[in-house]
């Protein structure tokens, strides 16, 4: 059913991406003179030894373009080959590519399930693409499969899915997604920015049944690396090719390769904030229905709660006079009278919930 040249853009299949030399030339030694760099340095790398810059910081130097020591690293760690990941300034790069690549501005649409993450609708808006929403079910926050699966028409290429969903934090049904994937000839996009935090697996494994598929993560959130901006799909290789095809020839800085390099070996430390952020959450959110004025705390898997009040304009007003800030979410649909509270550290934790007993 899936057909992944039908469904790409005609001037995308014509396209002759940006070559450079370290595209043909993977080595790391030799002279180079192809990019037009400064050849003698820059204030930031290590002194010159021998004619030639030391290990550790040559920043005159263009990046890698593929990334591919960091691909080595994630390869290990999330059990896929270098050919099916793609790294991305941030998940939001990947979320437009995915656009510019499939959908003819104008004409082609995607769907979203409101109320989800913002970026897919501002996304399609910049690339002038249809939206077509079908709202997740009252309460519960599940897809609305059946509706779903009949707004679909021949120009319906994506399908974005957030799982855990951002804003409410709940996971979604798998049922749910394979009936989309089977009966959809488009791509499924599963938004997996906060899987670390989740009670159950990363769909990463049903890349090998679902031509269709396309995984979204992010290093920004249980990693700590939001600064760095690094997000990143996982697919089939004939999918990653087209990302590579589009992406700017070097996309992630120099430095942000080596940090991301450094972070990767540390897995043991990040398994041991998200085992206390889970816990810290729990907590959270006991604590938290216990307070009059909250009408419900929703069940979350991801690092971040949402719950229901009265009057959540009042509630955030005060925080804010109180130097704590967290979103208002009262606008979405579906999330009227809606607050949503991140996860910080114990101390962070406390001192909010203290702060919101005084709340009157």
């Amino acid at each position: 059913m899936f057909d992944l040249d039908k469904i790409i853009r005609e001037n995308i299949k014509k396209l002759k991406p940006y070559s450079s030399a370290r595209d043909e030339f993977k080595g790391k030694e030799g002279t180079f003179l192809d990019a037009n760099e400064n050849s003698f340095g820059s204030p930031l790398n290590s002194p010159f030894e021998g004619g030639r810059p030391k290990d550790g910081g040559m920043y005159n130097r263009y990046p890698d373009p593929l990334q591919l020591d960091v691909k080595e690293k994630l390869s290990k760690i999330k059990g896929l080959p270098i050919q099916n990941i793609f790294l991305g300034n941030g998940s939001d790069e990947a979320i437009d590519i995915l656009f510019r690549a499939f959908c003819n501005p104008g004409i082609d649409n995607v769907i979203i399930c409101p109320p989800t993450y913002g970026m897919y609708e501002v996304s399609a808006n910049i690339n002038d693409v249809n939206i077509i929403k079908i709202p997740l079910t009252p309460e519960e926050f599940q897809l609305d499969t059946e509706n779903i699966l009949k707004a679909i028409n021949p120009n319906t290429k994506l399908i974005f899915i957030c799982c855990p969903n951002n804003p409410t934090g709940n996971g979604v049904k798998w049922s749910s997604i394979k009936t989309i994937l089977e009966n959809f000839s488009g791509l499924v996009i599963i938004d997996e920015a906060y899987i670390n935090f989740a009670g159950y697996r990363s769909l990463i494994p049903e890349l090998l049944n679902y031509p269709n598929l396309v995984i979204l993560q992010t290093l920004s959130k249980a990693w700590g690396l939001a600064g760095l901006r690094i997000g990143m799909a996982f697919a089939s290789e004939p999918i990653i090719d087209i990302f590579n095809k589009i992406k700017p020839p070097y996309n992630i800085n120099s430095a942000s390769q080596q940090l991301v390099l450094e972070a990767l070996d540390n897995t043991d430390k990040v398994n041991e904030w998200i085992k206390e952020i889970v816990e810290e959450r729990n907590l959270m959110s006991k604590e938290l229905s216990q307070l009059p004025f909250i009408i419900r705390v929703y069940p979350s898997e991801a690092n971040f709660l949402l719950i229901k009040i009265k009057e959540p304009q009042a509630l955030y007003n005060y925080l804010v006079s109180k130097q704590i800030i967290i979103r208002d979410r009262s606008n979405m649909e579906l999330c009227e009278g809606c607050l949503r509270i991140t996860i910080g550290t114990k101390e962070e934790n406390r001192l909010l919930i203290e702060t919101l007993k005084q709340y009157k």
